[in-house]
């Protein structure tokens, strides 16, 4: 393995360097925090893509058999290697996203119908022998060169060496000029087509309502689709960096799949792991901010006291802790934070912290398959939840809802809700918002939440991306 420390940049500076190679993948703390946004990660070229489609897992292209997890477990496993102490916890090992369709090769639940861009991979997962692994709280960034798929002897020392300094050249080149204002960047607020008009999202409130009144479930998230052709010659990238300066969040990224791009300005973590250590923190209850400070404060109050919105984080908590408590040691599930607030770029919301030490026969992915998708935005029961939302809402979701982030080669893990995520394929752009709908739900306060979630990505769209 070849680690060297290298003068810092900024981690979206050292991303567009690298975007020529090819499969890039941009873990982005875009907002600072000292736990939650203190790293960033970049990585491209990667030596392997690992894809499950139609509940088929190919590797490099190649079919391979086995089960999904199981496969992704073991090809994780072939590269194992010891954690680099003092050094950003990703060292190299799979950056990629399970969609929230990839839960149903988990259980048995209904099929839901292609959405209008078609069908996407149940998870994509890009294998990097090289990444870049920033610290913001030290101003401090290496590049970590395991030297795989090469696995001993001088082979692996020499390919850990070379691939290093490819990217070491690449980074090292000077910033490509500003480009000249694109025309067809900016797409407009009329542009955008909802699966869901109002009236109809509100029926879809009120149906949900119903369920739980005769006792089917507790909640379950309902989210509308927003879709709009892209313009010719529109910079995904371009748009990207706007997103993450309009609507700054702790659990960002930008996944190039080629013909599939991923934006993503999520502000909640799915599952994170290190060692026998695992956490989730589920995002339940939201309010708008205000520019005014007086105002903001007493809106942050207002969901703070929302007795609606506590009662829907506590039982997205008590799911989490049930989903924890497969896979964790008895008595370990402990909820540190219940109920926080934390406050964002557009918003206000209501976090909670759900603990764990994982069970010495478990590994990551019995973890994932015993919590994913995330509770936050399925509802309560699951399945159930689960099996409402394909009913209401007819399409699948793709990575909306599903998790973005990383598997390490040293064990380590870390993921986001896939929320606030745009994904680009086929010529179009594609995300939702949504919210957990409960007894106490107001189906024209849902639509407008629903909106204010939307807010930031519609602006950056329609102000065509400036630099």
């Amino acid at each position: 393995m070849h680690v060297r420390e290298i003068p810092w940049l900024e981690p979206v500076e050292a991303a567009g360097r690298l975007r020529p190679l090819g499969g890039m993948s941009f873990l982005d703390s875009a907002m600072r925090h000292d736990q939650l946004g203190r790293y960033s990660y970049v990585a491209a070229d990667p030596f392997a893509r690992l894809i499950v489609a139609g509940g088929e897992v190919s590797w490099n292209g190649e079919r391979v058999e086995g089960e999904p997890l199981t496969a992704i477990a073991d090809y994780i496993g072939r590269y194992r290697m010891e954690v680099q102490a003092g050094l950003p916890p990703f060292q190299g090992g799979a950056i990629g996203y399970f969609s929230y369709e990839f839960g149903r090769l988990l259980e048995r639940l209904p099929q839901p119908g292609t959405p209008p861009q078609g069908a996407m991979p149940d998870a994509a997962w890009l294998f990097y022998d090289v990444v870049l692994a920033f610290d913001h709280a030290e101003q401090r960034v290496w590049l970590v060169s395991s030297g795989f798929p090469e696995m001993a002897g001088p082979a692996q020392e020499r390919r850990s060496q070379e691939r290093s300094d490819r990217i070491i050249e690449a980074i090292s080149r000077s910033a490509a000029q500003p480009s000249v204002e694109m025309t067809g960047q900016r797409i407009a607020r009329t542009s955008w087509r909802s699966n869901f008009e109002r009236a109809a999202y509100m029926q879809a409130v009120a149906r949900v309502v119903e369920y739980i009144l005769d006792g089917d479930i507790f909640q379950a998230n309902i989210a509308q689709r927003f879709t709009a052709e892209l313009p010719q010659g529109f910079d995904r990238w371009r748009f990207y960096k706007a997103l993450r300066k309009r609507n700054a969040a702790t659990f960002a990224a930008y996944l190039d799949h080629g013909e599939i791009v991923v934006a993503s300005s999520s502000p909640e973590r799915f599952l994170v792991a290190r060692g026998d250590q695992v956490e989730t923190r589920p995002i339940k209850g939201t309010i708008p901010r205000s520019s005014d400070p007086n105002e903001d404060k007493a809106l942050a109050e207002t969901l703070l006291k929302s007795e609606k919105d506590r009662a829907e984080n506590l039982m997205i908590v008590d799911l989490m802790r049930n989903d924890l408590s497969r896979v964790c040691r008895p008595h370990s599930v402990l909820t540190p934070v219940l109920c926080g607030l934390e406050t964002y770029a557009s918003v206000h919301h209501l976090v909670s912290v759900v603990t764990g030490r994982l069970q010495e026969d478990k590994g990551l992915m019995d973890l994932v398959r015993a919590a994913f998708p995330g509770g936050s935005i399925t509802g309560a029961p699951k399945l159930r939840a689960m099996e409402i939302i394909t009913e209401i809402e007819g399409e699948a979701r793709g990575v909306y809802c599903g998790s973005i982030g990383f598997i390490g080669f040293n064990g380590n893990f870390d993921t986001n809700i896939g929320i606030r995520t745009v994904l680009f394929q086929n010529g179009m752009a594609i995300f939702q918002a949504g919210g957990g709908i409960t007894a106490l739900s107001d189906p024209a306060s849902e639509y407008q939440e629903t909106l204010d979630k939307a807010a930031r990505i519609f602006t950056v769209f329609d102000e065509g991306g400036p630099e």
